[in-house]
């Protein structure tokens, strides 16, 4: 692998994004960061072997730019990059509910712009990467998108039209679960367990269930069915959740979530 990328405004994301591919073979010597922090951008120095740059270094040099910084600070970024950003450039921004057309309009005409949403997971290494071309990326940046977030998980090429969608899905999806098992664990605390053991029944409860999802190939309604017997503790469970609208209030959550992502694309910010 012999092409310079550069990942802008390196979080959290940014740096599972490089661990992740220098376990996929990467060469630190290959991979440039940016950071608002000096002393945060010496840190990922020391730990990857990565290099430190500014926002203009690396538009001058890197390949590919990968922009993870948050929605609110992209205008400030796009200030910085902009001059010095060469058509020849691909750049994949990260940033939810940000639309290449966006990009696009600021950078020089022609210039391949990738759209992706990944998720926290990225952070294990199962991350669920949805990737979008814009105007002008071939399907060579898009494989190109693939081959550096299939390093942080799986990834999906959906049309740009269904990213706020997948940011509501996929992208804000952990914080779901997560608060599933919150709730279910003060629920386990309320039956007597204690904490300690409810999480561990219910974080093992989840693993269990997510792999028979991925891997039986069955229908959530079957595998959910294997479970309930008749006059049953489960089919009780259930009935409650439906008495008090959980799926219903599951789907309203997920339109807020696409909604506000409609919303940052158009420059909402609060």
């Amino acid at each position: 692998m012999t092409q310079k990328v550069a990942v802008l405004g390196t979080g959290k994301i940014g740096e599972a994004l490089l661990s992740g591919m220098i376990r996929a073979g990467w060469s630190p010597a290959d991979l440039l960061v940016t950071a608002r922090r000096p002393e945060r951008a010496e840190e990922l120095r020391n730990r990857y072997g990565v290099t430190p740059v500014t926002n203009p270094e690396a538009a001058k040099t890197a390949d590919t730019l990968i922009l993870t910084v948050k929605p609110q600070d992209m205008g400030t970024l796009l200030d910085e990059l902009v001059p010095h950003v060469p058509t020849d450039r691909l750049v994949i921004s990260g940033a939810a509910g940000i639309p290449t057309s966006l990009l696009e309009e600021r950078l020089a005409e022609g210039t391949p712009v990738v759209r992706v949403m990944t998720n926290t997971p990225a952070l294990v290494d199962e991350a669920m990467s949805v990737i979008s071309a814009g105007t002008h990326a071939t399907g060579e940046h898009l494989a190109h998108a693939e081959e550096i977030f299939g390093a942080l998980g799986k990834t999906l090429r959906v049309p740009e039209s269904q990213q706020d969608a997948c940011t509501a899905l996929s992208g804000s999806g952990p914080a779901y679960f997560f608060y599933l098992v919150e709730a279910m664990t003060d629920a386990g605390i309320l039956l007597g367990l204690p904490r300690d053991k409810a999480h561990d029944l219910i974080v093992q409860s989840a693993i269990g269930a997510a792999v028979m999802l991925r891997d039986s190939g069955q229908h959530p309604v079957t595998l959910r069915e294997n479970v309930t017997s008749p006059a049953g503790t489960t089919i009780n469970a259930i009935r409650e959740l439906e008495n008090h609208g959980v799926r219903a209030a599951l789907i309203a959550a997920l339109e807020a979530a696409r909604d506000r992502s409609r919303e940052l694309a158009s420059g909402k910010s609060t």
